[in-house]
């Protein structure tokens, strides 16, 4: 199967997610700078979200360009990986809402987690569709960058639940900083071809 119509869905339904999470945004009653100081905790997790959205879709995007076709198990995964993604607007907001509180940093670390999740089992359809030798099984490798972002956001979910939320949250970012700097791999194994 042609995989333009997946990557067409998945372009949409990222956008939307997007759209929905800057729509918590409510505007204050005040005309003052001071008026938008109490939004900050919500413009600070919809600033870490917005990012862990874009990396997701970035790396999203070049998974699919490995891609030559697309099979029922991709297509399932791609589900799988983009209703994880779906929830992220809640938690965003969950988290924003109540000042990075410990509960709701445990569901959004969860969340992220699962999206973690979801995103390598769509790597693993695309790599056993393709084969061992296909540019993605190539530049994936041992995927340490992967195994490290899923491990730190294990981590960050009992971090949270134990009254820590803020290192919770850091360990969130740092994820975020780790992947924001470009994966080249995929680039790297598409251009020796």
């Amino acid at each position: 199967m042609n995989k333009g119509r997946l990557e067409a869905f998945s372009d949409g339904v990222i956008a939307i997610i997007i759209t929905i999470m800057v729509l918590e945004f409510k505007v204050p009653h005040g005309e003052q700078w001071a008026d938008l100081l109490p939004l900050w905790p919500v413009f600070l997790s919809y600033v870490l979200s917005y990012l862990n959205v874009g990396i997701y879709w970035s790396n999203h995007h070049h998974l699919l360009h490995t891609a030559r076709q697309v099979n029922g198990p991709i297509l399932w995964a791609n589900l799988n990986l983009l209703f994880w993604l779906s929830l992220i607007p809640f938690t965003t907001a969950w988290v924003g809402e109540n000042h990075f509180a410990a509960q709701p940093m445990a569901l959004y670390a969860a969340d992220l987690c699962l999206c973690a999740v979801a995103y390598t089992w769509l790597q693993s359809r695309i790599m056993r569709s393709h084969g061992p030798n296909s540019v993605i099984a190539q530049a994936v490798g041992r995927d340490r960058k992967g195994k490290i972002s899923l491990a730190s956001y294990v981590l960050a979910i009992p971090l949270a639940l134990l009254g820590w939320p803020l290192p919770a949250g850091l360990l969130i970012f740092v994820v975020a900083c780790i992947w924001f700097i470009p994966d080249r791999r995929i680039e790297v194994r598409l251009s020796q071809e």
